[in-house]
């Protein structure tokens, strides 16, 4: 049920959000550059010239650096669409930020921000499916204590940004579902193609929308002309939004964006990915990747409380007419087919993952609302127990092991900090990042960098890397000082007087000719960067 505002818990909630933006602000200069945020500004600015080219072509030629961006069309990332990129590319014009540096410390501070509106949006989900601004708080508290989600929010422009949009759209097809008035419509139009204009999978919302006015209709069949009436407006909003906000649309909406369906859902490279020990191609995964992978980089504790909500909401679904009676169990059904939908349809289609399970993120919210909903039900069965001595020796264990459990998911993000993309839950950390990539957004670079150049004072210094990581040393050098960046060198490994050593393509130790390292970055006992000394 939808929860109002009251002065009661405004304090707290806007207490919580409040020191969530703080924090960010706090750490947002830690991070490095991630192994796509010089691609994703390319495709803002590219589509910022075209914007310009299209609207104003007077003032745009006078633009001496337009001369050195590529056009749009041909740009190899047409796929993606730009609905947040082309705002980062006009606040940078504002704010006059020029070195990059500076350009993408405002950058990150940016995405921190944006999600931590997203978690608002979840714990407004929270709140409504529970009654209570409480649980609606539990929920973006595990949201935020969710290690690589919270490292990623700050410098992955798509996957958790992707993740608000969706579950903002969630949000508003619920109103909408609740009262289908034309407005409502409009906000849920809005919010889909504001979703599908940061990524393609957005369009999954419009079969989910669909499918859940129709089965509103089953139990509301007295209101099917407030449905149909708003649901006529609900989709021409949409293609027109979805055409609107993504400028590669614009000469020939239908084909091109078909055309960047297909190149999304049809990864182009056969890329290797390292998965439980072997290297396999990003076109031949085995059904449980995504599986897998949800499994071992989320708390166990989420994990244990989302088994126990599906099985509550298993157990209620095996009286299907009286479950999906209620609003409450249509609401869980939809949960049900937010997270289990994209997952089988991968399964199914074989669609192409890597970078662990990020394209997925955007399912996350319904896997933490259906483990509060697990929660929530062992709390119920605890406060209906009868025999006060069990109710006490169970209340106790049951607060030890969440707070031992959550204790434990905050004390590693610290120490992990700012490394918390490298996150696993299953012991021994070390033997089972072995089996996985680590880190894969290669942010480790900027500390290698930064840790030779504090310890080495010639002027120049002659720094090489595998051929296939080369680029993650080149993010790092976006955010060093520029007197630092003048001091380092790029070169090829056999003119190197320092090589960095990452893990992504290369799971096993490097071999004795290198010499011992002088340098290690581990996280929690695993390497993700040695620096050897060649010569």
């Amino acid at each position: 049920m939808p929860v109002t505002p009251t002065l009661s818990h405004r304090w707290p909630v806007g207490a919580f959000f409040g020191l969530l933006a703080l924090l960010g602000v706090a750490l947002y200069q830690d991070y490095g550059v991630g192994w796509d945020e010089q691609v994703d500004r390319l495709n803002g600015i590219i589509n910022a010239k075209y914007v310009a080219m299209k609207l104003a072509p007077e003032i745009a030629r006078r633009q001496p650096s337009f001369a050195e961006i590529p056009d749009l069309h041909g740009s190899q990332d047409t796929d993606h669409g730009v609905l947040y990129q082309l705002p980062l590319v006009l606040l940078e014009k504002v704010a006059r930020v020029e070195d990059t540096r500076d350009v993408y410390f405002l950058r990150h501070l940016t995405i921190w921000l944006t999600c931590v509106a997203g978690t608002w949006v979840v714990y407004r989900l929270g709140a409504w499916r529970f009654g209570s601004w409480q649980w609606g708080l539990v929920v973006a508290g595990l949201l935020v204590l969710s290690p690589r989600l919270f490292a990623e929010s700050f410098y992955n422009y798509k996957d958790p940004v992707f993740m608000g949009f969706f579950a903002l759209a969630i949000y508003t097809m619920l109103g909408w579902l609740r009262q289908p008035t034309w407005q409502r419509a409009t906000l849920h139009a809005l919010a889909c193609a504001a979703a599908i204009d940061n990524r393609t999978m957005g369009v999954l919302l419009v079969p989910m929308t669909i499918s859940f006015a129709g089965l509103e209709l089953m139990f509301r069949r007295n209101e099917w002309q407030r449905f149909i009436g708003s649901f006529a407006l609900y989709l021409p909003l949409t293609a027109v939004g979805v055409v609107l906000a993504w400028p590669y649309l614009w000469e020939n909406p239908v084909e091109n964006f078909v055309e960047a369906f297909q190149s999304f859902s049809r990864y182009r490279s056969d890329m290797l990915t390292h998965y439980l020990g072997q290297d396999v191609s990003v076109q031949a995964l085995p059904w449980h990747y995504a599986p897998i992978w949800i499994f071992v980089t989320t708390p166990l504790l989420y994990s244990g409380l989302f088994a126990v909500g599906i099985g509550v909401v298993v157990r209620a679904a095996l009286r299907p007419l009286h479950w999906l009676a209620s609003p409450m169990g249509r609401a869980d059904l939809l949960l049900l087919a937010w997270f289990i939908g994209p997952v089988l349809a991968v399964i199914v289609f074989h669609s192409v993952l890597y970078d662990g399970w990020r394209h997925l993120y955007f399912i996350y919210p319904a896997f933490l609302l259906l483990a509060v909903r697990g929660l929530q039900a062992l709390w119920q069965a605890w406060h209906h127990l009868h025999s006060a001595p069990l109710k006490k020796t169970t209340g106790w264990v049951g607060t030890v092991v969440l707070g031992v459990c959550l204790a434990h998911t905050v004390v590693r993000m610290a120490l992990d900090h700012p490394y918390q993309n490298v996150y696993f839950s299953i012991p021994p950390v070390a033997t089972t990042g072995m089996l996985f990539e680590r880190d894969y957004w290669a942010l480790s670079g900027r500390r290698g960098l930064e840790w030779i150049l504090a310890h080495d004072t010639a002027s120049t210094v002659p720094i090489g890397t595998d051929a296939r990581t080369r680029l993650a040393l080149h993010n790092a050098l976006l955010l060093l000082s520029p007197p630092q960046r003048a001091r380092v060198r790029m070169v090829p490994p056999n003119q190197a007087l320092y090589f960095l050593g990452t893990y992504r393509w290369h799971p096993e130790a490097y071999p004795n000719s290198y010499g011992p390292a002088v340098f290690e970055q581990r996280v929690n006992g695993l390497p993700i960067l040695s620096i050897f000394r060649l010569r």
